[in-house]
């Protein structure tokens, strides 16, 4: 989806022009994709734009730079209160929200200790990534020929720039095939996530959802819908997850900062249907919260 600009990106500490916001062509997360990231959303609501569970996505930020001996220079708080004054700085009701943690112009080389570390934050207006026609009626996906890179290969529980490489080839590959998006499997075989996404079925009225040691990003998202879930009664397992289950799924759907809930309705050419009552219930729920209008989850929401 195309990036629509606004008026001003945070950088190393500073509000800077949208055009102003540049980088070295030796930059050393250019070459070896050592940066971490996020992705986060800010909706409108009721009492204003509010951002959706903003210090527990700052910390994850904090947690993806420690396994990759980046000394992030600016505290959690501080990277919520630079995120709120860019939002304001832009006049933005809603937005998606982009922090970034690299390593800088310094430095080339494997070892890239002394390289500095750079910090930056852009936000800009962005729907929902599977489309608004995916989000109410779901969206076709294809199992992947690229498994989803195991913990002794890369560290799956860091959102980090270079390990995405990996999901840009299963993207790829769905789109060739004339799929909306990919599901991957893990080193063992087992279903693991989207390219950017997480996942979950339904069978029986039970919810279902991989394990973290299915080589998943532990997504913020997810942990709001397994906590949504439970609250609205249902049963929720982790618990490893094989193709066949889901094609025998009653419901299934990708949950994520950019994909929100998007429902699946078909996988490998295998009819799922259209998303049923209990994705329906999870995903009212879910925009109630991100929209302010449900008093007992304000505590997700980290007002502008």
């Amino acid at each position: 989806m195309p990036i629509e600009e606004v008026e001003k990106i945070w950088i190393k500490g500073k509000l800077v022009n949208w055009s102003d916001a540049k980088i070295h062509l030796l930059t050393h997360a250019l070459h070896y994709g050592s940066g971490v990231f996020e992705g986060i959303r800010c909706y409108n609501t009721a009492r204003g734009p509010a951002v959706f569970r903003l210090k527990k996505h700052m910390q994850r930020l904090h947690d993806s730079a420690k396994i990759y001996r980046m000394k992030i220079p600016y505290t959690v708080e501080e990277l919520c209160r630079a995120t709120k004054d860019l939002i304001k700085a832009n006049k933005l009701k809603e937005c998606y929200i982009r922090p970034i943690v690299y390593r800088g112009y310094g430095e080339m080389g494997l070892s890239p200790l002394n390289a500095p570390i750079d910090t930056a934050i852009a936000v800009w207006p962005w729907g929902t990534y599977l489309g608004k026609e995916g989000l109410k009626n779901g969206i076709k996906a294809k199992i992947s020929s690229f498994q989803r890179i195991s913990p002794n290969v890369l560290p799956s529980s860091a959102k980090a720039t270079g390990q995405y490489i990996n999901s840009i080839l299963a993207k790829l590959e769905a789109l060739d095939s004339g799929y909306d998006e990919a599901i991957m499997l893990d080193f063992r075989g087992f279903v693991s996530e989207g390219p950017g996404e997480n996942i979950f079925m339904i069978k029986d009225s039970i919810i279902y959802t991989p394990p973290e040691h299915a080589s998943i990003l532990p997504g913020i998202t997810r942990d709001s819908v397994m906590k949504i879930s439970a609250e609205l009664g249902y049963e929720v397992k982790k618990t490893d997850i094989s193709r066949d289950m889901l094609y025998n799924a009653d419901d299934a759907f990708f949950t994520g900062t950019a994909a929100e809930i998007t429902p699946i309705r078909k996988i490998d050419g295998i009819e799922i249907g259209k998303p049923g009552p209990i994705t329906r219930k999870i995903q009212d729920k879910f925009f109630d919260i991100v929209k302010g209008k449900d008093k007992e989850y304000e505590h997700w929401l980290d007002y502008v």
